[in-house]
């Protein structure tokens, strides 16, 4: 049964993923890839402290949106393929930022997440 959570989390974040890669952008530059995995860096960081950690979900379930939905949501291959492009076209200090910035903003995302998730909320922390 997990397999099937699984599947539903990827369709879920497959879809999410392709809407968020339909926002315009006006350069060369593949913003909307780098967006997209940030984003999912920060949000799996911030479920696995404060959701799987905790033990507040299934394990079922957290493997459905961890694996199934982030892991559908983000991508090495299209950062990949984006950076290979920048490359084929001459923009290779482009392409160097993008790889380096997409590295380390998805590493420093998924820490805040983390910390963020590792944080016991109150009316006094809002």
């Amino acid at each position: 049964m997990s397999y099937f959570y699984v599947g539903l989390g990827g369709v879920i974040g497959s879809i999410l993923r392709y809407v968020v890669g339909q926002v315009p952008f006006p350069y060369e530059f593949p913003f909307q890839t780098m967006v997209i995995n940030t984003i999912g860096s920060f949000v799996l960081g911030w479920f696995t402290s404060a959701i799987i950690k905790k033990q507040k979900i299934k394990s079922v379930y957290a493997t459905a949106i961890g694996t199934g939905m982030i892991g559908s949501f983000t991508t090495l291959s299209t950062l990949s393929m984006d950076a290979v492009q920048l490359v084929a076209v001459g923009n290779y200090l482009l392409a160097t930022f993008y790889v380096a910035g997409s590295a380390v903003f998805g590493f420093m995302f998924a820490v805040i997440g983390l910390k963020l998730g590792e944080r016991k909320w109150s009316r006094s922390n809002a």
